[in-house]
């Protein structure tokens, strides 16, 4: 059997790089049914024991990460050394001083350890600043040593790059990538080479349908897993049944022709690919293995035939709509359910709301400017949302370092939290100022506008101007009507 890659993620932390996924052990729960907590952590060594020494998890996955916990502590003193990757997801909504202390304590609880290698967080929604408290929050947790490095999943490349920027020390995306997915190969890759963050791909097999079971088969209209129900809708998205067939089919004829499995051509081209470290291959511990196929990825070269015929194949597609994660945030969800009822039972809105009276609502985003100088961060009257000249701070900090880009992304964020807690939407916006501190940066800032209002275009104006506090370097104003 070939010699199983490695990548480094972080000092001391290094991963194989076809990472066994846990996500399905929350599946094989569904409808009430139980495991047998041992013998599925029992079910994990043999994947260790093939050098496939990494597997993934999250707190929500059912009983992964007691599974996991089991298994680490079944072994013995001489044994390679396994890592146990896991995640937080938390509710939307405001983040307590002491929630990612909890959130670290049951995962070291569960997972019997006395650190986590590497807990990656994932953001509903980013127009709630929580999310950024949260990382500030692991950070901290991270300098104590309870968690070894920091990660985050379903992040997109304008998020992922407001936390960098403002020091958080991110060494992981994990995010969706294959051949049905290629939002994680532009910008991101880009993003991820500039600041030495690595991607963890997941979605690489299409929870199953990039395989030979799936060639010319017709289109299903009921699937057995919430892996497959979700990545259906990808297919959907992408083209449909019939141009997916189309890709099958050259998946396949390079996998015949190199001798090897469909799965392994899929796997290798993502690992192929910029910034991957590694690709997150699902198990059903105890009912289905697929260890010898997952080593074999390691004996495989795709040559500049398959290359040519792969890159053919998915240009043939259409690109899944928007950047890595947003699935999860935008319509239209590709989740099993199409939705996020499965997820989330409520949002609560970003900022607290003051009801004045005469049909005047008032959102308040706490810092201290508000209350010294004696406004709000946003007021609606009637249909009209007027949002207050926003800069990138999040209670008494500045988010996005020196990063102008960073720093227009944060304080959009922000009129975006401001017009959802009072019932509009960032589509609402008719106008924006932007007032950039250096005319030096009005390019990037410029970009960024472009990019967060590409399809509301309102009007606007661009000017520079003396920002109160030098390390301001971009402060916005928007005006919206709400409509029906």
């Amino acid at each position: 059997m070939p010699a199983v890659e490695r990548r480094t993620l972080g000092p001391g932390l290094g991963i194989s790089r076809v990472v066994t996924g846990l996500w399905q052990v929350a599946d094989m729960e569904r409808d009430g049914r139980t495991l047998d907590l041992d013998a599925a952590a029992l079910a994990m060594a043999p994947y260790a024991g093939a050098g496939l020494t990494t597997f993934d998890m999250a707190d929500h996955y059912g009983s992964a990460e007691e599974i996991a916990g089991r298994f680490r502590a079944s072994r013995d003193p001489g044994d390679p050394a396994v890592q146990l990757l896991t995640k937080w997801v938390p509710e939307p909504g405001a983040v307590t001083a002491g929630a990612a202390r909890g959130a670290v304590t049951r995962a070291l609880t569960r997972l019997r350890a006395e650190r986590v290698d590497l807990m990656q967080f994932h953001a509903w929604r980013f127009s709630d600043a929580s999310w950024l408290d949260a990382l500030g929050q692991l950070a901290d947790l991270r300098a104590e040593g309870l968690v070894g490095e920091l990660g985050v999943t379903n992040f997109d490349t304008a998020h992922l790059r407001v936390a960098l920027a403002s020091g958080i020390p991110l060494v992981s995306n994990q995010v969706s990538c294959s051949l049905l997915d290629r939002r994680a190969q532009g910008r991101m890759a880009a993003l991820c080479g500039e600041f030495g963050v690595q991607l963890l791909a997941y979605g690489t097999l299409a929870g199953g349908l990039i395989g030979e079971r799936w060639v010319g088969a017709p289109e299903p209209r009921q699937l057995a897993t919430w892996s497959q129900m979700k990545y259906k809708r990808f297919v959907d998205a992408a083209g449909g049944w019939a141009a997916f067939q189309q890709l099958l089919e050259a998946v396949r004829q390079v996998a015949r022709r190199l001798g090897t499995s469909m799965a392994s051509v899929a796997t290798r081209y993502v690992l192929d690919q910029p910034a991957v470290a590694g690709v997150i291959v699902g198990a059903r511990l105890g009912l289905s293995e697929h260890i010898a196929g997952n080593v074999a990825v390691f004996g495989l070269r795709l040559d500049d035939e398959a290359r040519d015929a792969l890159g053919a194949a998915v240009a043939a597609l259409a690109p899944i709509p928007g950047d890595c994660g947003d699935e999860y945030r935008v319509p239209p969800f590709l989740t099993a359910s199409g939705d996020l009822s499965h997820h989330l039972a409520d949002v609560p809105p970003p900022f607290p709301v003051r009801d004045a009276g005469d049909g005047v609502r008032r959102a308040f985003s706490g810092t201290s400017w508000e209350s010294m100088a004696g406004y709000c961060r946003a007021v609606r009257t009637g249909d009209r949302i007027l949002v207050s000249g926003t800069t990138a701070t999040n209670g008494s900090r500045v988010v996005g370092g020196a990063d102008p880009a960073a720093q227009a992304h944060f304080a959009i964020d922000k009129i975006a939290g401001a017009i959802e807690s009072l019932g509009g939407r960032l589509a609402d916006v008719v106008r924006t100022r932007v007032f950039v501190q250096r005319i030096a940066d009005w390019e990037a800032v410029a970009r960024v506008h472009g990019e967060r209002f590409a399809t509301i275009q309102p009007a606007n104006t661009l000017v520079q101007a003396t920002l109160v506090g030098e390390e301001y370097l971009v402060e916005i104003e928007a005006e919206a009507v709400v409509r029906g």
